[in-house]
């Protein structure tokens, strides 16, 4: 890579990563251009040269965010195959990029009351791709007759991200008296119970779909 091309782009993820503590610290109404180029070390002539505006930028840092989201949850060796230990490790791994995250998703929630159709066509847009295939995996388990045939597999999904979304937002602002671990195993334990078959307490365990977001 020619060494202009690579410095540029160096430049460009370094702007990025100061957008996101800026946005962070500041929210999307008090951040600058000015003082992102500044938290980057270049100038904001150097900014414009990347991103034409504050919103373009915006729209780099959603995107940097769920790419660093699907390296975490890529495929890795240690799954198992077996739904519950999946499902506990994907609790675990997703949880874990909430709260590396969580200063940047307590600002898009805050955004989201005062412009709800840009946070709302920004974030729908990041994560769709995503709740899509979880959506799809738990499609094939109903059609497969290990999961209950009566349940909506998108509020499934949905109910699980809250769920998790919900543990790292309350830790933020309250003392709880149980462990991270307890309360992901709970989460776990609950949604699987409620996806299971009247007479199983929990999706089997053998002969899994290819979930093609694990």
């Amino acid at each position: 890579m020619p060494v202009q091309t690579r410095s540029s782009l160096e430049t460009r993820h370094r702007l990025i990563e100061a957008a996101v503590a800026v946005f962070a610290r500041a929210g999307l109404q008090g951040a600058t251009t000015r003082e992102i180029a500044r938290t980057a070390a270049v100038n904001e002539v150097t900014l414009f040269r990347h991103f034409k505006n504050k919103e373009q930028l915006l729209q780099a840092v959603v995107d940097y965010s769920f790419s660093l989201q699907k390296q975490t949850l890529e495929p890795c060796e240690e799954w198992t195959g077996n739904v519950r230990e999946d499902v506990r490790r994907y609790a675990r791994l997703y949880y874990q990029m909430l709260e590396s995250n969580e200063a940047l998703i307590r600002m898009f929630i805050g955004e989201a009351k005062r412009h709800p159709e840009a946070a709302r066509a920004i974030l729908h847009e990041a994560a769709r791709a995503r709740r899509e295939r979880k959506t799809a995996y738990l499609r094939t388990l109903q059609q497969q007759g290990k999961i209950r045939p009566d349940i909506d597999p998108a509020v499934a999904v949905d109910l699980f991200t809250g769920m998790l979304l919900a543990g790292v937002l309350r830790s933020g602002l309250a003392t709880v008296e149980y462990s991270r671990e307890r309360y992901l195993d709970s989460c776990v334990d609950l949604w699987l119970r409620g996806l299971a078959l009247a007479d199983a307490s929990a999706p089997s365990a053998t002969s899994e779909p290819h979930d093609p977001d694990r």
